[in-house]
Formats: C-alpha cells, structure tokens, sequence
C-alpha cells in the first residue's frame, strides 16, 4: 500500500534535521538567559559522563587525551542528527510520529537536567522551549513541503490532510504528480476497499515541492544559527572573558623566592622547568567551561567549623597573598604520561580561611565543590600540615585561565588533581570521609591519593630514529611534597647510570635531568628510567594502572640509531 504523496528520502531527512538544529539552537537561547549549564546538549553529556563506567573513562582519556570532552560532544551531536533526520522521515509519513518522537526526546532531556547537581524546576526551561520551537519547525517544513500549490482541493472522507495524514517516503528522490497510484486503481486499498487519495485542484495529488521546503530550511536554519550565537553571547563568555582580562593581580605578601640558577637545563625538546598556561594540562569533567564572574563569585565554608564562612572575591583579595611553585599532577597520568604541568601560582592560603572558620575536632575531609557540581574529598590534615595549599587565582603571572578555573582553585601539593585541584571552586564542606563520598570515590577510585613518585623520559622520543655517536636523555622527575633526590637511567638493561639533576626551588616542584654522555651505537636499543625521593624511595619496576590510585612502573622507550 503507498500513499500517492511521495517524498524523497533526503528531503524528509532535512526536515528533521533543521527542526533538530531550530531546538539547538532556541535553548542554547534560552540556556543563556536562565542557566547555561541548563543547555540539554550539555546536561546530557554531563549525566553520559557520570554514567560512563570508570574503565571506559579512562580508555576515553588515554585515546583522545584533553580532546575527550571535543569526541563526547561531537558524537552527541551526530547521535542527535540521526534521531532528528528519523524524527523527519517518520514526519512526513505521520506528522504525530514526528511529534511524539521530538516529545521522548524532549523528555530525555528534561530528566537529564534534572539530575544535575543544584537543579531546579526552571532549568527544564531551555529544554521545553526548545522542543516547542522544534515541533512548531517540524509541522511547518511538512506543510510546506506537502500543501497543495494553489486553490480549493476535493478531499475524500478518508482525508487526513497535509498536516495529519500520511506520505510515502522514496529513497531515490522519486517525485510523483500523476493521477494514480503505483497500484494502478486510483488509490490505497484499506480492508479491502478502494480508498481515493487527496486530491488538489485539477485532480492531482499533493506534490513534494522542493522550492518551498529549501526555502523553509533557509528560514529554519537561520532561525538556528541566530538563536544559537544569541544564546552563547548571552552565556557571559564575553563579561567573563574581559573580567580576567582587566584583572590585575596584586603583589603577594610572601612572594615566592626567585628561581635559583639551573632551575631549567634549557635543553630542546625537554619540558620546561615551567609549564607555559597554554600548554598546562586539562583533564575534568566539563563538556563546557564553566563561565563564573568574579563579581558574583562566592565561597562558602560550612559544615564541622565553629564559625561558617562566605567569602567574595574581593574578600579573598584583601587576605594576605603568598605565590608558590607546584608542580599538579593528574592520577589518570599512564607511565610516562602527559598530565603534569609546574607553574607559579597565586593566591591566599587554604589553612588560613579554615583557621577563621574553626575546624572542629573529628573532620578529616574538605568536600569541595566547583561551579559545575564536580566534588572532590581533601584530607584536612594535609592541607593544615603547613604545605602551601592556596586558594589560588594567579598562575604564572596572570589571572587564571577559564579552562584552568577562573576565578578560583585550589591547589594543593602533594596530592594528585582529583583529590585535591577543584577548579571553579564554590563550596567547601568540612565533613568526615565517613559520612561523605567526592565524585570519583564511588566509581571505583580510592579516597586518598598522595602523588607517587615517577619520572619520565623526554629526549629521545619513543620510536625516534638517532644518529650515531653522543646522544642526549633528558626529561623529568617528581615527586611532590617529598623531593626528587636522584634519577638513574640504563641502556638496553646494561648497568644504572646517575643522571645529573637540574636545580629545584623547593620539593613541590618536579625536576629536570639529563644524561649527556651516551655514546649510540647502530641497532635498536631500549632506555629506563627510575627516580629516588628524598624519602629514600626508588619506584618500583611493577607496572599498575592509573586506577585506583596512580600509575607505577619505570618510564621505557625505544630507539633506533642509524
């Protein structure tokens, strides 16, 4: 049975996909004027995230690197199209179908804002809206496309009209105007009996009209991109962008001693001694990132503290200041591994604001929580140990970066990012471990994690192809809170030879070594590496996974000389 209103496939396809884009694009609008964190594109990626088991995050993270987040919602995207391309053939057949598939989709959405951390009723918003204006895009681009062209039509009395009726849908772009059907008796045959089909004036079918559906997805389309660059303007990146921008950072109150002499070998090829911002790595759980004015930026300080505390930005600018070099690390480094950045960071201390508040006895554990509703679970010793733990908002002479936290972090060395580094920073609950669980706790990882002591091999590369002759292994070492005491490097297993090590400032900092007097002979031959901290620690050669707490194992790469 086909119906004699006939529509190419790729003409359905479109129709669904500028309605999808016209729902993109409207609550991005309205995500900008409520709460940008309401966009349902990032509530979905966000609640994928949470949902995604800890095995395939860290797959995630060691395929595509800091591009994760970029692969998550570009598959989003495409997984969106799909749906809205069907959304679009089911259309044209029945307009409801189209309908009701924008409306589950809508409800996928809704449930995903909702489970966002610090939700509210509101935050559906963006995505109602959008799916209105979706379903109102949709009935248009089907109307278009299947109303009659001029003048009264007859309609028989199984007519369901343009609007509610259904079309066949071709594959190959097929477009039908004559007076019968591919069944050769003048219309569809419905339990048995002879059904007419929608006639126009003149005793034609309703004809796919292929100017009048480009002209609706014009429309559609600019519909979409309008809404779409209102709604990312209005998400304050630009007040939030020139905020840093004009942001000038005060002089600390304990500046951090110059860099003494040999701090960094200055050898190509060799991590710098200091981790330009650019070059920092990122690893979070934000699809987007957050956007927070300083101006309205605050942070609470509640929970087993005698005197709860809330501080602005300009509270947290009139403490006393002091800058520190740190070197962070990330547990989701591999052996080796690229996570690991050293700056100069400023900002007040952390052990201080706890102080004024008044940690009560029996808290071992800050739950902080960063504009996103990522948690993280410090322990309350380490921070008041004397460490230089800062709530920082300076990094390596300017504001911070957004993507890096603006306007606040914190910093805490010793101790890898994910108990330790939250940027965004918003609330910070002095709690027991306990009686509360952070983010990564309950998907598998420990609730602890002190930095392990690692090195790594810069020069030469993995695979790289060496002349013959003297040949330069570089790279670094850390080992934070403890010191990096020596490194040792060996050829093809052969005997540990000591590298000679680069200055450090303190034992927060990771540092940079150098063997300068390998003589390369033609073949094939393999490097380790393996550091000693100033605990008398030399790591251990057992590799184990990033997972639950850190990576171990001796840095190994192979050559060629030739």
């Amino acid at each position: 049975m086909e119906s004699n209103r006939r529509v190419p496939l790729w003409a359905a396809a479109l129709i669904g996909l500028v309605s999808g884009a016209v729902a993109v694009g409207v609550s991005l609008l309205v995500a900008g004027l409520v709460k940008a964190s309401a966009f349902p594109v990032v509530a979905v990626g966000n609640a994928a995230v949470d949902l995604t088991p800890a095995a395939l995050k860290d797959f995630a993270i060691r395929t595509f690197g800091e591009n994760d987040k970029t692969v998550l919602l570009a598959g989003i995207f495409l997984v969106l199209a799909a749906i809205a391309a069907a959304v679009g053939v089911l259309a044209v057949r029945d307009i409801r179908y189209g309908l009701a598939g924008l409306a589950a989709f809508g409800v996928v959405g809704v449930l995903a804002v909702l489970t966002r951390p610090g939700a509210a009723a509101v935050d559906v918003v963006p995505t109602v809206a959008g799916v209105a204006a979706a379903m109102f895009a949709l009935h248009r681009l089907v109307a278009r496309t299947l109303a009659p062209e001029t003048g009264p039509r007859e309609a028989g009395p199984y007519d369901a009209g343009p609007h509610g009726g259904r079309a066949a849908v071709g594959g190959g772009g097929e477009e039908r105007n004559g007076g019968g059907s591919a069944g050769g008796g003048g219309g569809e045959e419905r339990y048995g009996a002879p059904v007419p089909p929608v006639m126009r004036a003149g005793n034609g079918p309703y004809p796919f009209d292929r100017r009048r559906l480009l002209i609706g997805t014009l429309g559609g389309v600019a519909v979409a991109g309008v809404a779409g660059l209102a709604g990312r303007m209005l998400s304050s990146r630009a007040e939030v962008a020139a905020a840093r921008v004009g942001m000038a950072l005060p002089r600390p109150a304990v500046p951090a001693a110059p860099l003494p002499a040999g701090v960094d070998l200055r050898i190509r090829g060799l991590s710098p001694f200091v981790t330009p911002n650019h070059d920092f790595y990122r690893v979070d759980t934000a699809l987007v990132v957050p956007q927070v004015d300083p101006r309205s930026w605050t942070l609470r300080i509640h929970g087993m503290v005698d005197r709860p505390v809330e501080l602005t930005f300009a509270d947290l600018m009139k403490r006393p200041l002091e800058e520190a070099d740190i070197t962070l690390c990330c547990v989701s480094n591999e052996v080796g591994g690229p996570y690991v950045g050293n700056a100069r960071w400023l900002g007040t201390s952390l052990a201080g604001v706890l102080r004024d508040a008044g940690v009560r006895k029996g808290a071992d554990m800050l739950l902080s929580t960063s504009a996103d509703g990522w948690t993280c679970g410090t322990p309350v010793d380490v921070v008041l140990d004397g460490r230089d733990a800062l709530l920082a908002f300076g990094m390596n002479g300017e504001a911070l970066p957004v993507e890096h936290g603006f306007p606040v972090r914190q910093v805490v060395p010793g101790l890898y990012g994910y108990v330790s580094a939250t940027k965004w920073v918003t609330d910070i609950k002095v709690t027991r471990f306990d009686r509360d669980e952070a983010y990564w706790t309950p998907k598998g990882w420990s609730a602890m994690g002190p930095v392990k002591t690692q090195s790594r091999i810069d020069l030469p590369r993995d695979g790289a192809r060496v002349a013959p002759g003297r040949t330069v292994i570089a790279g670094v070492a850390w080992a934070q809170h403890k010191g990096v005491e020596a490194v040792e490097v060996r050829i093809d297993r052969g005997q540990w030879r000591q590298a000679r090590l680069a200055a450090a400032p303190t034992a927060d900092t990771w540092r940079q070594w150098v063997v300068d007097d390998w003589d390369a002979t033609p073949g094939s031959h393999t490097i380790e590496v393996r550091a000693t901290d100033a605990t008398g620690y030399t790591q251990t050669p057992d590799l184990a996974p990033v997972a639950p707490d850190g990576a171990t194992g001796w840095h190994t790469v192979s050559v060629d000389v030739a």
